[in-house]
């Protein structure tokens, strides 16, 4: 019998890649063959994202992407646009299965007889069956992994379709945590990342069906104990950002000093609207809670531009706050509207080429920021994780562990391993320069 190939695309989160390498080693138990997805395979899985309206429209493109590299491949789309419009999904040309969020971890069932049929199948149920906890790990890279602890949310937000992707919050219990964790390590893996749809809230509804009470400060603390050189908090919500985790990640083992916190907008209107649990002051104390005992550390921004009602003032409210605000880089959301979201109802809506300004704005000003924050450490020494990726120009990329992206020629010898490096200045396109790397350092303990 001849093995079977299987091919991967993932769109959108770090919690989307850890799943779908979790179903890659699924499908590997079952006899599949992973192979490039550039290269021919019986079955390509596209794990989908819906964040925005552009994630929705790649997996169309993906599809055919797979079906030129193999024209009668099996195609397969699992992930959030799955479960949010599977029939849609399945009436792309070329789509033979749609896996709803409780049946993707199930793929296994489904792909006894590859034949493709011309329609596509669709098996999913309602998002509320989602719930039970899989846990899931990235293995591809052997620089990190993406762990999932959590997945779910049981925020409303107004823009949001995750809870209605995902359902429920709900966490794994943290024995099975640490246990993934030192298996990741064993791999040779030298960082991990916490993600999941909303880790702050970790500890609800445990994996293991019991009523007792954890947080999230109590997995990382059990998590600082594992034998890995870094791990980072992939992002958390201002509101469940408590003191006690900003003080403990100042003081930790493994932790690196990086966060990533969504604001999503500077205007107390727009947050109101947005149905945010935080007021802008909050966002702006955790900022400076976080400087005052780690004023070396990293800390990323979530913004949305072009929310129905911003006006041009409620933008530059947001704007000025974040101009004034210490932080180091902006993820800028252009607002897409979204079936199924109270967002809908808003009104005026703000036109598209308006939007796009905004975004333009706040992107320039990331870089900026960007620069500000990667200039105070000139001529300072940092550790950093070298990277196999390459820019094409024999030139190498790691990151410091306040998650500085460096630059230096390739060596493959630097593959996976953390040195102190010494940034000598920075580039035209944002990233710093190494002007010496020291060959003995290590970090775990």
């Amino acid at each position: 019998m001849t093995t079977k190939k299987v091919a991967y695309y993932t769109l959108g989160c770090k919690l989307n890649y850890s799943e779908t390498s979790s179903i890659s080693r699924l499908l590997k138990e079952s006899g599949f063959e992973k192979v490039a997805f550039q290269d021919q395979a019986d079955v390509y899985v596209i794990n989908t994202c819906s964040v925005t309206d552009n994630a929705d429209k790649k997996c169309a493109k993906v599809v055919r992407q797979a079906l030129k590299h193999s024209p009668s491949a099996y195609i397969v789309v699992v992930g959030c646009y799955a479960q949010l419009k599977p029939q849609a999904i399945s009436e792309i040309p070329g789509v033979d299965l749609v896996l709803g969020a409780a049946e993707k971890f199930n793929i296994t069932a489904h792909l006894s007889d590859l034949v493709k049929s011309g329609k596509g199948k669709v098996i999913a149920s309602p998002v509320e069956n989602a719930n039970f906890f899989v846990d899931a790990f990235s293995a591809g890279d052997r620089t990190r992994s993406f762990l999932k602890v959590q997945d779910g949310c049981d925020y409303n937000c107004s823009f949001c379709t995750i809870p209605l992707a995902r359902g429920k919050s709900r966490s794994d219990k943290i024995e099975n945590v640490v246990r993934n964790a030192h298996q990741i390590a064993a791999m040779g893996i030298r960082e991990i990342v916490l993600t999941g749809v909303n880790i702050g809230d970790y500890g609800r509804r445990m994996n293991d069906g019991s009523d007792r009470v954890v947080s999230f400060l109590d997995l990382i603390k059990a998590l600082d104990e594992v034998p890995v050189d870094r791990i980072r908090i992939s992002s958390i919500e201002p509101n469940l950002l408590k003191d006690e985790i900003i003080e403990f990640v100042a003081q930790s083992k493994r932790f690196m000093p990086h966060f990533h916190i969504p604001l999503q907008s500077g205007s107390p209107k727009l947050l109101k609207l947005m149905r945010r649990r935080y007021k802008r002051d909050l966002y702006e104390s955790r900022v400076q809670k976080i400087k005052e005992v780690m004023p070396h550390c990293c800390i990323g921004v979530d913004v949305i531009v072009g929310f129905p009602s911003e006006t041009e003032e409620d933008f530059l409210e947001t704007y000025h706050f974040l101009n004034e605000l210490d932080v180091s880089y902006l993820h800028v959301f252009t607002y897409s509207e979204r079936t199924n979201t109270q967002a809908l109802e808003i009104e005026p809506v703000v036109p598209i080429h308006i939007r796009r300004e905004r975004g333009k704005m706040l992107r320039h000003l990331s870089e900026k920021k960007r620069r500000f924050f990667y200039e105070q450490y000139i001529n300072q020494s940092r550790p950093a994780l070298f990277e196999a990726e390459t820019d094409g120009e024999n030139n190498m990329f790691g990151f410091t562990d306040n998650y500085i992206k460096v630059v230096t020629a390739y060596d493959p010898l630097l593959v996976n391993e953390i040195r102190k490096v010494t940034i000598s200045g920075i580039s035209p396109d944002n990233k710093a320069i190494i002007e010496e790397v020291d060959h003995v350092y290590s970090h775990v303990l």
